[in-house]
């Protein structure tokens, strides 16, 4: 299932402390000079969190290998999708891999985006985003004594500023005094950055040749970049880059990855086939109609030409259609988690609840690590009266993953079908609260508080909503 938590904003997920921080941040850790997440508060227009299963395990496949290489702990470490169609991923709050839809829909192959992730886990392990809080400190003092020292030149220079006197300056060049610092400010911690990516680079190859993997994504991944970018840097100035040129990136690095051992080495053909449906499932979601016939024509007879549109005829309301052709993706691959799923939500979202409940819980059983289904069937289960199962299910949810704002809106639905009014507005209160909506988390939470025994589990999660703020930016 594809579901955009549009409300959930990227400045929630990144709890970035201000602006300028989160703006350094993405910079220092972007995998391309244009990274698309900004700190932006709740509301405005930010891209939306993507929730999938089957795209979520995929690029979690992807990853382990990499960051046991890398001696980061996997299990701390969280990869979340952006429903941007840009080809991007970046780092941000330490331990949270954000790769762009955008990113998948355009890697033919895995190794593209296995190389995104080990330039990523590069990042991780390095500790480049403790180094940059200390260039940032560094910066500042140097800052301030540049303001300080701009500052005294005005004073000077105001009191030469006289008729007739040659010597000071005009209100441009006491202007530049102040600016000047904080250009070379930003230059410094540019350059800081910069250094990052060539060493996030070039530990991406390691860790590919350290678990047999060939950087020829990485490269194809570059040179990307360098045909995008091909006509837009000639006038650049490059020490105003939070990245080295593509050029110059893909000259550093193409000589490593050829020289490396591994460089030869093909696509796993298991992998290659999930990436190719998880690539049709983007696709059929995210795409027009024109892309979709375009990228999978009925003259495709692939199974992943199959999925997209099998998504495309369930995405445009052709629901007989597109349940006759997932009946045939399930024939063809009756192990498939992924398929059941898909059914079970074109089930759910066309009004028959009770139907989908079984593809519902196959997947479940052929993906028990699949949180997303699981909210799905909680979903499920609630539009079809079944408030205990939903609960048990949901609660489980979210034990398993506290961040899951949909799971805890169910949940309250769930609560409030079985009539326990306290528990429905917690989980209210904290799905709100998740998805970054502090009036209506503050609400809930004070409602549920006055049901709640003092100093009980319930009363103290409904207190810390109560006494959260947001940073002010």
């Amino acid at each position: 299932m594809v579901q955009v938590v549009r409300s959930t904003p990227i400045s929630k997920v990144t709890k970035a402390p201000a602006r300028l921080t989160a703006l350094l941040l993405t910079l220092a850790t972007a995998m391309t000079p244009s990274a698309r997440a900004q700190d932006q508060g709740p509301g405005q227009n930010t891209p939306g969190v993507i929730r999938d299963a089957e795209v979520e395990q995929l690029l979690r496949d992807y990853a382990t290998p990499i960051f046991r290489a890398a001696g980061v702990n996997g299990g701390a470490t969280k990869i979340i999708l952006i429903g941007d169609r840009s080809f991007n991923a970046f780092v941000a709050n330490g331990r949270k891999i954000f790769v762009n839809v955008g990113a998948i829909m355009e890697a033919k192959a895995p190794s593209e985006i296995i190389g995104v992730l080990a330039h990523e886990t590069g990042h991780i392990a390095g500790g480049h985003l403790a180094g940059i809080h200390a260039e940032m400190a560094k910066a500042q003092i140097f800052a301030i004594a540049g303001m300080l020292v701009g500052a005294g030149g005005m004073v000077a220079t105001s009191r030469n500023n006289r008729p007739g006197s040659q010597v000071g300056a005009d209100a441009v060049g006491q202007m530049g005094m102040l600016l000047g610092p904080q250009e070379l400010v930003r230059r410094s911690i540019l350059s800081y950055v910069r250094s990052q990516e060539e060493a996030a680079d070039r530990a991406a190859v390691k860790y590919l040749e350290s678990t047999g993997q060939s950087a020829r994504g990485l490269l194809a991944t570059l040179e990307r970049f360098e045909n995008e970018s091909l006509f837009k840097t000639s006038s650049i100035d490059p020490y105003t880059l939070s990245h080295p040129l593509p050029r110059e990136r893909l000259s550093n690095l193409e000589s490593a990855a050829k020289a490396s051992p591994t460089f030869k080495a093909t696509e796993q053909p298991a992998l290659q086939a999930r990436h190719d449906l998880a690539r049709a499932k983007l696709v059929g979601f995210m795409g027009t109609p024109a892309e979709i016939g375009r990228r999978y024509p009925v003259s495709d007879q692939s199974l992943a030409a199959k999925y997209a549109r099998a998504v495309s005829a369930y995405r445009f309301g052709r629901l007989a259609d597109a349940q006759s052709q997932v009946d045939a993706l399930i024939a063809a691959q009756p192990n498939n988690p992924y398929f059941h799923e898909f059914k079970g939500q074109a089930l759910l979202e066309s009004g028959r609840a009770r139907e989908s409940l079984a593809p519902l819980r196959k997947a479940v059983s052929l993906a028990p690590n699949g949180l997303p289904i699981r909210v799905l069937l909680g979903h499920a289960l609630v539009a079809a009266e079944q408030a205990d199962e939903a609960v048990k299910t949901l609660t489980q949810v979210t034990q398993s993953d506290p961040e899951d704002g949909e799971a805890f809106q169910y949940l309250a639905m769930a609560y409030d079908k079985k009539g326990n009014v306290p528990q429905s507005q917690l989980a209210a209160a904290q799905g709100f609260f998740l998805n970054g909506r502090y009036v209506e988390a503050r609400t809930q939470a004070d409602r549920a508080k006055r049901q709640f025994a003092e100093g009980s589990p319930g009363w103290l999660k409904a207190d810390d909503i109560l006494n959260y703020r947001p940073p002010k930016f």
